[in-house]
């Protein structure tokens, strides 16, 4: 069964856009809706036979800068995404598959692979512009943002890494860091909320955000937006898009890691210090493994960028791919 994206409820409308240029319905092709949701304009366009959800910042003329989510576009926080824009990019966010407002069939048994997500960015890369795009990954949307590099060279002309590690979720290499054990116990010990109670699940993820050592307010405010955005209380959905849990049933085979050294674009690997979930030698070990690759430690972060960290997280940003080849 397929689910439709349900009518958003207490969906913050933003009457004053910053970015009227995105807002005249010859933004992409193939735009099937377009909402607001914070300061974007929200979309979404149908590629690689699959439709996902999308939010537009900043100019459309301007190069692309593309954010894989983790698993929903809401893993990267608006004011990097403003931020971005103001530095005179076209920002695009993006819900991965059995997420917010992108395709969604069973969540609890995907028909598809980690290469089809990846193949899914380069497809939805070459759809917004006909130059390479900025690809950036968090977590899990990291490892996407790898794969999809590696794989399709040509649609993208720059990599950033957030939080994430260069091996597929399951049983970690013995030269990186494993999930903090004690971390992951209070994580995973507590009951799971009622999906269909807005509130009881933005309590669960304040306290989850409590426990890796994220901005609890934060979390709330960003799980009541997913909740609104998710296509019905169906526990696996939810669990899809507030837990990412899809990723534990993917076939990630085979490894990257191994081809890393393959990647000739600037890449950008930006993690925090204090995180328990994928540990900072995950990312020191992309930083090594890439070549040429700026390592930059957020000293102050867990597994999300907070927004004090945001200015600094863009300029690393527009840095990185302030010269940009042509197709």
């Amino acid at each position: 069964m397929q689910f439709v994206p349900a009518s958003p409820r207490n969906r913050p409308i933003d009457a004053a856009l910053e970015v009227p240029d995105v807002s005249d319905g010859s933004l992409v092709p193939h735009v099937r809706r377009r909402q607001r949701d914070g300061g974007g304009v929200m979309t979404t366009v149908e590629t690689n036979g699959v439709t996902l959800g999308v939010e537009h910042f900043g100019d459309r003329a301007a190069p692309l800068v593309l954010l894989a989510g983790g698993t929903t576009m809401l893993s990267w926080p608006d004011a990097l995404c403003e931020a971005l824009a103001h530095g005179g990019r076209h920002v695009v966010r993006y819900d991965l598959r059995d997420s917010g407002a992108s395709t969604t069939v069973d969540p609890e048994a995907p028909a598809y692979t980690l290469r089809d997500l990846a193949a899914d960015a380069a497809a939805l890369a070459r759809e917004l512009d006909d130059r390479p795009a900025h690809l950036a990954g968090i977590g899990v949307g990291g490892m996407v943002a790898q794969v999809a590099a590696l794989d399709h060279p040509d649609a993208f002309s720059a990599l950033t890494l957030v939080g994430t590690r260069p091996v597929a979720p399951g049983p970690v290499d013995d030269d990186l860091p494993d999930h903090e054990p004690a971390t992951m116990g209070r994580l995973f010990s507590r009951a799971m909320p009622d999906w269909s109670d807005r509130a009881a699940v933005a309590e669960f993820a304040a306290e989850g955000a409590e426990i890796l050592g994220d901005d609890p307010v934060a979390a709330r405010a960003t799980a009541e937006r997913r909740w609104d955005r998710t296509p019905g209380t169906e526990p696996g959905v939810q669990l899809a898009n507030h837990l990412g849990m899809v990723f534990a049933k993917l076939d990630c085979t085979p490894r990257w890691r191994e081809r890393l050294s393959e990647l000739a674009i600037p890449t950008l690997v930006v993690h925090g210090r204090r995180d328990p979930f994928f540990p900072l030698g995950n990312g020191e070990a992309l930083a090594r493994e890439i070549p040429g690759a700026r390592l930059l430690v957020l000293e102050r972060a867990a597994t999300a960028i907070p927004d004090a960290a945001a200015g600094e997280v863009a300029a690393a940003m527009l840095a990185l791919s302030a010269h940009r080849p042509s197709r």
